[in-house]
């Protein structure tokens, strides 16, 4: 394809810059009206206390709604990837194009979804290349915390983009190939336009270590527990790990038995393609019920305080399978992710007081390494690849503006770092952000998705926080209040000095006082009513509580 005098190659994050996970980014090409685009990563995030109810995080992709959507390429096969794509596929109508293990999870998702045949899915070899419109991908081998990561090597006539998604440099992975560095520098030899690159790791000197290491860590410390129960959280997604802890576990004697959803889904995941070939046969639920203490370990899912994962459920005693308690031992082989501090310290507490012992990065180092680029590897990948621009992405602000400044200080002419929904020219001319597109969240709300200032959330917030009258009385056909005034309260406090039944007596006096102020034609309308009652409950609660709830008033008409 040729390229013409109106082109440009532009860079649209969606999901991911400025942030941690949600991963969602476009790639441009043609004249700005009639532009052909390349879709890469469709991740999620999770909910927090700011978002009650809702689990679920999607970016906004009403932009590409459309628009020309050539494909939809999948670098690996982590939630923060590939997590929306059973709530955005309908939306964004486009193949999807990912390597045979990441594909064999995504036919899972969608499956579950009830959507599996209303997308298609093209499985590409490991470093196999995609011909889409006016880009041409090549599936890039990565090393990362999860089995077949890819850099994607995306080639236009303006020029070749090196979009890294996540990745280390790992020299022994337990699992699958080193990260390809004779094609990086294959890139850098031709003159790479730019490197889309991680940033997760910025501020960290030197470089995330080896799962090798790990695997040693972990033969080391499981083989010196002589009695009692193991067990092992740690990422399910992370097969390498995985590898590391059931071998470690069979060379001391024990059976392993699989304890989550995700470590059952993963496990099937890695079969598919080869791996976890020489792993022994998994123990039944029946089996691990009356399986000796010191010949079993457990490898569980939960290792983020996550409230219906496995090792949530064996703190709390309600695991149908996995019982926990003095003599016994469990390992965090995980990091501890920002946000999930206080989650995963009330599990430790829990299983602490059941009398198991407890074993994370902190008192025994080398159970865990990182699987995102330290700074020694971003050096070194800004050495094979040798870009004119450098684009952070996959952190948040502080992450990228230090990217940005390593970047320069190794020599990279050009480097930019978007928001979300700014739309980055890569090619021709100097590297700029030239426009902005409309961009947001979604949130997982009921099954639906809904936009991030929709009502029930912010008067699920609202409640979270001011808690909720419910008021109601009947009239009669002149107005007159003809039943008792009843006032419920949803989240507000009751005290000695203050008791709520007093709170509410004297509220139910006010609204009984605000009800006969009214007009004889105000009491016609039920909505004048309500509002009126409304605005005396909110001023009372202030006085009462300090806070404001929600009211909601119910009128009886006799």
């Amino acid at each position: 394809m040729k390229k013409k005098p109106d082109d440009e190659l532009v860079f649209l994050p969606l999901g991911g810059s400025g942030e941690v996970g949600m991963n969602l980014n476009a790639y441009g090409y043609g004249p700005e009206a009639d532009r052909e685009w390349l879709v890469v990563d469709v991740g999620v995030t999770f909910g927090d206390l700011s978002t009650p109810g809702v689990d679920v995080i999607v970016p906004d992709p009403t932009f590409l709604e459309g628009e020309t959507l050539r494909g939809i390429v999948l670098t690996h096969a982590h939630e923060d990837h590939i997590g929306a794509l059973p709530w955005l596929c309908p939306r964004l109508k486009a193949p999807l194009y990912a390597t045979p293990f990441t594909a064999f999870l995504i036919r899972e998702k969608l499956r579950e979804a009830g959507i599996l045949d209303q997308v298609t899915i093209h499985e590409v070899p490991l470093g196999g290349t995609i011909e889409l419109g006016p880009f041409k991908v090549e599936m890039v081998t990565m090393t990362h915390s999860i089995a077949e990561p890819n850099g994607l090597a995306i080639t236009t006539p303006l020029g070749t983009v090196l979009h890294t998604g996540d990745w280390k440099i790992d020299e022994a992975p337990v699992i699958g190939r080193t990260t390809d560095s004779d094609a990086i520098k294959a890139l850098g030899d031709d003159g790479l336009l730019a490197l889309v690159c991680d940033s997760t790791n910025v501020f960290v000197e030197g470089s995330a270590g080896s799962e090798s290491d790990v695997r040693d860590a972990l033969f080391e410390l499981i083989g010196s527990l002589k009695t009692g129960r193991i067990a092992v959280g740690c990422f399910a997604s992370n097969v390498a790990r995985m590898d590391s802890v059931i071998a470690a576990a069979e060379a001391a004697g024990r059976r392993v038995f699989l304890a989550g959803r995700s470590m059952n889904r993963i496990t099937s995941a890695a079969k598919h393609v080869g791996l976890l070939a020489n792993a022994g046969k998994f123990l039944s639920d029946e089996e691990a019920r009356r399986w000796p203490d010191d010949q079993i370990l457990y490898l569980c899912t939960g290792s983020q305080g996550e409230a219906n994962a496995a090792l949530a459920r064996v703190s709390g005693g309600t695991h149908p399978v996995v019982k926990l308690g003095l003599g016994d031992h469990c390992i965090f082989s995980s990091r501890v992710i920002p946000g999930n501090e206080l989650s995963i310290a009330r599990l430790q507490d829990r299983l602490s007081d059941r009398g198991v012992r407890i074993y994370t990065e902190k008192d025994h180092p080398g159970i865990h390494v990182s699987g995102h680029p330290c700074r020694d590897e971003l050096r070194q990948i800004y050495a094979w690849a040798r870009p004119q621009i450098a684009v952070p992405t996959h952190g948040m602000r502080r992450h990228l503006a230090e990217h940005a400044i390593l970047a320069k200080e190794l020599g990279v002419e050009q480097t930019v770092t978007p928001r979300n929904g700014d739309v980055v020219r890569l090619a021709p001319g100097p590297a700029a952000i030239v426009d902005e597109v409309p961009n947001g969240r979604l949130f997982v709300d009921g099954g639906m998705l809904v936009t991030e200032q929709g009502e029930a959330l912010r008067e699920r917030r609202h409640a979270s926080t001011n808690g909720v009258l419910i008021v109601s009385f009947a009239l009669d056909r002149r107005g007159k209040i003809v039943s008792d005034i009843d006032l419920r309260a949803i989240g507000l406090p009751s005290g000695d000095e203050n008791p709520l039944e007093d709170a509410l007596d004297n509220m139910a006096e006010r609204v009984e006082q605000v009800v006969r102020s009214l007009k004889a034609e105000a009491l016609e309308d039920d909505m004048v009513i309500e509002q009126a009652v409304a605005r005396t409950l909110k001023k009372a609660g202030q006085q009462f509580w300090d806070r404001r709830p929600i009211v909601e008033t119910i009128v009886l008409r006799l």
